[in-house]
């Protein structure tokens, strides 16, 4: 029962004073903007080779019917030291190149285009760190320097510093005979373990590649990782088996196979290991994995009814 005691005057006075005491601190509440309309739309661009992600992200200014690629004038040329970035449009004038040659250019319009890999990869055949760069370029008429700086935060290339460069290679830049009206990035050509990526404006194409130098030795490294770090649950290295049994490797996927079964035996990877067994061509050895199995999944109240089916055209010579 509750108790409906008195409260008494003088302790409601202390509570009332204390609780007036402590200010008051509104929750805090993210910052409103208008998101502003750009003329130069924001896009992104992704590809994965084997388990790494690219993503480039960049504004697609237009060409407009004005001068792209193109000497500085001296009069324009005058306004920058060295490399410093002529991508000024409150001082460029009528006429004048929009990406002057061999001046740094944030490949793009607004922000900084970046680019952001997940896993250590080659450009160009030189090592670059996972990360996420400000993807920078300085054109030239008959070489392109592609810069990937560790300043991923920058609006252009006003605040550009060479002293936080990552890397930098050199590409050459290749005339096309259609206009791209808008800038456009794409990854074309993509093979196993590379990809091509093209910066496609006006009637220009500059390509740079990325290489993932061992996809299978990336992608063994992961998934071991993954495992260790869930050592209760059985379904990665069941996962890394049928990978291993998809390649035919039936070494490495019975070896995943049967460090799964020892974290947990179930219906799934015990059917798993009878396949692969079967692919070996271990039959007798497959057929009495399968027992098991079909034994687990009915205690389980797992449907084993197209398992059994297949276990039993394997028993009839069917397979």
């Amino acid at each position: 029962m509750i108790s409906l005691k008195p409260f008494p005057l003088f302790s409601f006075a202390v509570l009332f004073a204390v609780t007036c005491a402590v200010p008051y601190v509104p929750a805090q509440q993210p910052a409103q903007r208008v998101r502003p309309i750009y003329p130069s739309q924001k896009a992104s661009v992704m590809q994965t080779i084997g388990v790494t992600d690219i993503t480039i992200t960049y504004s697609r200014p237009g060409v407009k019917g004005r001068t792209i690629f193109a000497d500085a004038p001296a009069t324009m040329e005058a306004r920058a030291k060295g490399e410093a970035t002529l991508d000024n449009q409150n001082e460029r004038q009528p006429g004048e190149p929009i990406v002057p040659y061999n001046h740094i250019w944030r490949a793009g319009a607004n922000d900084a285009t970046t680019f952001q890999v997940t896993d250590d990869v080659l450009i160009n055949g030189q090592p670059l760190k996972a990360g996420i760069y400000s993807l920078q370029a300085m054109p030239g008429k008959a070489e392109w320097t592609i810069i990937f700086n560790n300043d991923a935060g920058q609006w252009g290339s006003f605040t550009y510093d060479s002293k936080k460069d990552a890397l930098r290679v050199k590409t050459k830049p290749q005339s096309v005979n259609e206009n791209q009206e808008s800038l456009m990035y794409t990854f074309d050509p993509v093979s196993e373990n590379s990809a091509t990526v093209n910066i496609r404006w006006e009637r220009v194409r500059v390509p740079f590649t990325v290489e993932v130098k061992d996809v299978k030795a990336l992608w063994r490294a992961k998934a071991e990782a993954l495992i260790a770090a869930n050592p209760a649950n059985e379904v990665f290295p069941l996962q890394v088996a049928q990978t291993y049994a998809n390649d035919k490797n039936w070494d490495e996927a019975l070896k995943f196979v049967d460090q799964s079964i020892k974290v947990k035996e179930t219906f799934r990877n015990l059917s798993a290991k009878t396949n692969m067994l079967w692919g070996t061509g271990r039959k007798e050895e497959a057929l009495k994995v399968a027992d098991a199995a079909i034994a687990k999944g009915k205690a389980d109240n797992v449907s084993t009814s197209a398992f059994e089916k297949r276990v039993s055209d394997m028993k009839a010579g069917k397979m």
